[in-house]
Order: structure tokens, then C-alpha cells, then sequence
């Protein structure tokens, strides 16, 4: 025994320079773990664009394709909720620019005296209102969220509310509220692609392609749809925290060690070689000792169930409501008291996130068993800051978890 005892502490003799030199641990956000929300203040966004949209109804169509372009303007302000959807809302101006047939002037928003085609008139007013989108990162929807990115493709769609100022016939060329039900304002639904290009952390360069159906334009009867593509281009700056925050996972460094520690170690290596090869020489030439006979240890009773969970989760989610399903009907059919334990893995996260993860799971478990007929006394709670499994890191998704036992 005290040989075999000798060569446990030669080993450890041999190992111990490494295992000083391998305590470095640093921790650092791993995006393969995926992702977290941000604060509610981060993410938020301004945009200032301009642009040209164009008139297409069949009236439009009789003046020429100059005459149909008409300057639009956006501010906006929104937030990302996650790397994939946002909201936005703002005003805007849209000065809308087209044709009407000669002789329904009576019906028609901002009528001109200037002739286009035989038969047609110009015609111009402005829509001024504010708007709604939802917002959809195309980019990382299909290509995964990549910090920094140049380029990023977002789909939106939304809806808008404008009221219409036209120009009057007095001569001075000034603008008037249109009033009334009909005239006053109109309606459009929106869709397009908002094209964005980082130029800083928190600026970024705009090109918004947009297809709009707009409400109430007047071209002798009410309350047609028109169809009004557009093009806008702009800036937009990000406040606060623009990127989004992954999982905090420790990474071990290599250690590398100098030729002269090298050598050392080779000689170490071999000193200890021939020391163990000593003690197995010995090993060989003793009396093989009698079995010790011991009783065997009682065997620990196996957990009624476990309860997994996701990666930074603490919310009983998927088939395990039906694990807990299951264990409140043993539960209702037994006269026994149980021990509930909460887990967390130690390979990611920090002590701080690991002891609230292992609180709010069993704390969470214990309240839907009581939420289906257990008596709370009946319940005890722990935490465990152990390793469920001990398993490494490969298999950490063994180690979130909620052991139910029966108490002794």
C-alpha cells in the first residue's frame, strides 16, 4: 500500500507544473450558442430619407414620365427587437404629381391649368401623415446574424395615413387643407426593401425601395387605389448598443512552453519512467494481499424524473410539460415527500447566472407541480452548484436540469 501510495505521488509530483500553468481561464461571448435580448434602451434607431416616387393610374399615364416623379420625404424611429425583427413608425411628405381629364375639375385634388395631352391636364397635390412597418432582417434570417456586417437586406410592410393639401386657383400658387370626407385624407399599404450599408458602428447608409397602393386619388371618381412605386435614399443612426450579445463561455488557453522548459520536462519524463517501472518491478515480487471483503454500498435510489431545459432557460418548455404532467399524477397517488433539486451546467454562463438559473427552475418546477394538486409541503427545494453529469463540456445540455426524488 505504501508503494502504490509512493508512485500516486510521484505522478502528481510529474504533473503538477502543468496543472499550475493551465488555471488561466478567460471568458468571452460564443455566437454558435446563439443569441440574447438586449436591453429595452438598445437597438433604437432615427432615419432621414428623401427621394422620388412616381403616379401610375391610367389617368397618370397621359403625361409624360417627368411630370408623374414627385419628391417624398421619411423621418422615422424604431428598434430591433432581436437580429431579425423590428418596428418602425414615422411621418412623411409625398408630393404626388399626375393627370386628370379636362372638365372634372369639380372632382379632382389639386387641379392645374397646364394642357399635357389632348384632353388631360396636369394635376398636383401633397400628402402629409405618418406611417407604420414591421421590420424583417432578410440577412440574417437566412444567413445567420454576423456582427459588423456591411450589408444587411430588410423586408418591411406596413400601413399609412395622410392628409391632403392642394394647390389653389388664386393665382399666388398657394396651398390650402382640401377638407371635406372625401378629400381630406387617404389611406396607402406599403411594402418594400430597405437596403442598409454600414458605414460606422452607428451609422449607416439607406437606399429604400418601396410599392405603395395609395387611397383617394381623384382622377374624376372617388376613392380609387393607385399604384405609386418609389425610391428614397437616406441615413440612419443606431443609440446605445447596436450589436447583440451571445452566451459567455470560458475558453483555456494553450499553454506553450520555452526549449529550455521543454527540456525539463523530457527529463522529468524520463525520471519518472523509470521510477514507475521500479515500482511495477516491485508490484511484481509482492505477496499478493487477500481479498478485502466490504459490504456494498446501498445502492441511491434513482430520481423519479428529471426536467431538462434549453441553454440560459429556466421556463419548463416542450415534452418536458409532459414529464411534469406525469410526476404530479405519482405524486397525487403517493403518500411520500420529495426532494427537488436545481442544476446548471459550470462550463458556461458565470457563478452569478448559473445560481439564478438553478433558483428559477426549481422554484419553477415546484410551482406547476403545485399549480396541479401537490401540496407545497411536500416539496422540498436545493440547488446543486455541482455537475449533474460530470460529462465535460461536450455534454453540458445533461447538466440543466431539475432531479425529483422521494425523500427518505
Amino acid at each position: 500500500m505504501k508503494k502504490i501510495t509512493f508512485m500516486a505521488l510521484a505522478c502528481a509530483m510529474f504533473m503538477a507544473p502543468a496543472v499550475a500553468n493551465a488555471q488561466e481561464v478567460t471568458y468571452v461571448e460564443d455566437p454558435s450558442q446563439g443569441y440574447t435580448f438586449n436591453k429595452f434602451q438598445d437597438n433604437w434607431f432615427v432615419e432621414a430619407l428623401g427621394g422620388a416616387g412616381v403616379m401610375m393610374s391610367p389617368n397618370d399615364a397621359k403625361a409624360d414620365f417627368g411630370d408623374r416623379v414627385g419628391l417624398k420625404g421619411n423621418l422615422v424611429v424604431g428598434k430591433w427587437f432581436s437580429p431579425i425583427i423590428g418596428l418602425r413608425v414615422g411621418g412623411e411628405f409625398n408630393q404626388m404629381k399626375g393627370a386628370y381629364k379636362a372638365g372634372t375639375e369639380g372632382s379632382v385634388l389639386g387641379p392645374r391649368t397646364e394642357s399635357l395631352k389632348s384632353g388631360f391636364n396636369a394635376q398636383q397635390f401633397n400628402n402629409i401623415g405618418g406611417f407604420g412597418d414591421v421590420l424583417i432582417n432578410l440577412t440574417n434570417w437566412w444567413c445567420g446574424y454576423k456582427p459588423g456586417r456591411f450589408y444587411n437586406a430588410d423586408l418591411y410592410v406596413g400601413f399609412g395615413v395622410h392628409w391632403v393639401y392642394e394647390r389653389t386657383n388664386n393665382g399666388k400658387g398657394d396651398w390650402k387643407y382640401a377638407g371635406g370626407e372625401e378629400h381630406s385624407r387617404n389611406y396607402s399599404a406599403r411594402a418594400g426593401l430597405l437596403n442598409t450599408f454600414r458605414l460606422s458602428e452607428h451609422v449607416n447608409l439607406l437606399l429604400d425601395l418601396r410599392f405603395e397602393e395609395i387611397q383617394e386619388h381623384i382622377d374624376g371618381f372617388n376613392r380609387t387605389w393607385t399604384e405609386y412605386p418609389s425610391a428614397l435614399l437616406g441615413l440612419s443612426y443606431r443609440f446605445n448598443k447596436t450589436e447583440w450579445t451571445a452566451p459567455i463561455v470560458p475558453v483555456c488557453p494553450t499553454y506553450k512552453y520555452t526549449d529550455a522548459e521543454g527540456d525539463a520536462l523530457v527529463a522529468r519524463l524520463a525520471a519518472a519512467d523509470r521510477k514507475i517501472a521500479d515500482l511495477e518491478e516491485q508490484l511484481k515480487n509482492c505477496r499478493k494481499p487477500a481479498p478485502v471483503v466490504t459490504p456494498e454500498a446501498p445502492k441511491a435510489e434513482a430520481p423519479l424524473a428529471t426536467i431538462y431545459y434549453p441553454i440560459n432557460v429556466s421556463k419548463i418548455v416542450g415534452v418536458q410539460n409532459n414529464v411534469v404532467d406525469a410526476v404530479a399524477n405519482v405524486m397525487l397517488n403517493e403518500d411520500k415527500n420529495y426532494e427537488l433539486t436545481g442544476w446548471a451546467d459550470n462550463y458556461t454562463g458565470n457563478d452569478k447566472i448559473n445560481t439564478r438559473l438553478r433558483k428559477d427552475r426549481v422554484a419553477g418546477v415546484k410551482a406547476a407541480l403545485v399549480g396541479k394538486g401537490v401540496a407545497a409541503d411536500r416539496l422540498n427545494t436545493q440547488i446543486n452548484d455541482g455537475n449533474l453529469t460530470n460529462y465535460g463540456p461536450k455534454c453540458a445540455s445533461l447538466d440543466r436540469a431539475v432531479t425529483i426524488v422521494r425523500a427518505k
